[in-house]
């Protein structure tokens, strides 16, 4: 398999595991866990109740309380930020099951308002849970129901059922609730990062070469997240995060929603500005090694990197819906028409530099073609219950002129390497 083929082959991967992760139709869907517990069905129940005596057992919950004594709606706040740096707040309405067993307890709940997400979201939200005695303690029933677009979320979810579940059994025996799971943990991350350098070595080649490139290839995705990281906690945020998903890089997640289209297009930017500050180093050990003061064997590994940092930072600025590049137009044009133009404008900047390192003419056209249409196409997202302040006129030119110089330096970074290398 040449390095093209495997290039387009990694690239088709990506994308139908975007958009199964992320834009694959999934309509009504219903999650449902249950576990036993060694406790009282009333001591389940007290719990569970958004009303009951410890409704806010939970680690995340600050508080649960009856908005109006008699009424329906429970007020719950959590440990997770609103776009403000306060506690998140949930307005929930809860209903009584009457078609359950007599010696059975349950209620269904659903989000009337939430001081992050617009009400839309939480439209087709529907939650039930009932506690059933059996012999020496209760089970608790769970089912989630929701509209799903794409498998990501929908998974995510069915994951913090499970770790609330984990969460509730420590708490019943100790009287503390601690977070569950190791999937966040730093060592579980570096594992996923080595499974990622893996499972990309075949399609680049068995060999020492090939390895090599696949381990040039992780590292550079993890300095690009580690720019979107550097840029969250420059705009604030008291944390962030990167974790990786073996073959479609990486992802870095901040500590509360964003407040502005300038933080927006900023954060979404800094992945590749932050690695373009790579370039400029590269091509210096390039010269070192040119020159004899750093020995000659290191000069292709350098310029092997240099390659991937360029080309996998270029990708990432193509006008996408799910790209960087795609994120960064979106905010700096509101416009539909407009965004059309710039979309095909960068997307023949970027193509321009393929046609510098000599890619065939016919498929820079339709390569130009492909991109600019799928760059129009809208995709799903979490609407905020709080518009995001507008740019000014200062901050637009100044994230403008940062993807421009993005674009060219990763471009001048893969023609460099290119020419150096063939």
């Amino acid at each position: 398999m040449s390095v093209m083929q495997s290039a387009l082959l990694l690239l088709s991967i990506n994308l139908g595991m975007l958009w199964l992760l992320m834009r694959m139709p999934l309509g009504m869907r219903t999650l449902h866990v249950s576990r036993a517990f060694d406790c009282t069905p009333e001591a389940l129940w007290n719990a569970m109740n958004p009303m009951g005596a410890h409704a806010s057992w939970h680690h995340s919950v600050i508080s649960s309380r009856q908005v109006e004594a008699g009424g329906n709606i429970v007020e719950q706040t959590y440990r997770h930020t609103d776009r403000n740096d306060a506690p998140l707040r949930r307005l929930l309405s809860i209903e009584p099951l009457a078609a359950i067993a007599a010696n059975a307890h349950g209620f269904q709940s659903s989000v009337i308002d939430d001081s992050t997400l617009d009400a839309s979201f939480w439209r087709d939200y529907r939650e039930r849970r009932i506690i059933r005695p059996v012999a020496g303690g209760a089970v608790l029933e769970i089912d989630q129901t929701d509209r799903y677009r794409g498998l990501a979320f929908m998974i995510f979810r069915y994951v913090a059922l499970r770790r609330e579940m984990q969460a509730l059994d420590g708490w019943l025996k100790t009287g503390t609730s601690e977070p569950q799971g190791y999937f966040e943990h730093p060592l579980v991350q570096v594992a996923l990062a080595i499974l990622s350098t893996l499972l990309l070595w075949p399609f680049i080649g068995l060999t020492t070469r090939g390895l090599m490139i696949s381990t040039f290839l992780t590292v550079v995705i993890a300095l690009h997240e580690l720019g979107h990281m550097a840029a969250y906690r420059m705009f604030g945020h008291t944390s962030a995060r990167m974790i990786f998903i073996p073959f479609l890089g990486g992802i870095a997640i901040g500590s509360r929603p964003y407040r502005s289209l300038f933080e927006v297009a900023t954060c979404a930017l800094m992945g590749s500005g932050m690695s373009a500050f790579l370039v400029p180093i590269l091509i210096l050990g390039h010269g070192f090694t040119e020159n004899g003061i750093l020995p000659a064997a290191a000069d292709p590994p350098i310029l092997v990197f240099l390659l991937i940092l360029g080309a996998f930072n270029l990708l990432n600025l193509l006008p996408m819906q799910r790209f960087d590049g795609g994120q960064v137009l979106r905010q700096i044009f509101r416009t539909h028409r407009s965004q059309i133009l710039a979309s095909f404008l960068v997307t023949l900047c970027i193509l321009s530099i393929g046609a510098a390192i000599g890619l065939p003419a016919r498929y820079l056209v339709v390569g130009l073609l492909i991109f600019t249409l799928v760059s129009v196409i809208g995709g799903g997202s979490f609407k905020p219950r709080q518009k995001l302040d507008e740019m000014n006129g200062g901050e637009r030119m100044l994230v403008s002129f940062g993807l421009y110089a993005a674009i060219a330096m990763h471009g001048y970074a893969v023609i460099t390497a290119i020419d150096r290398l063939f």
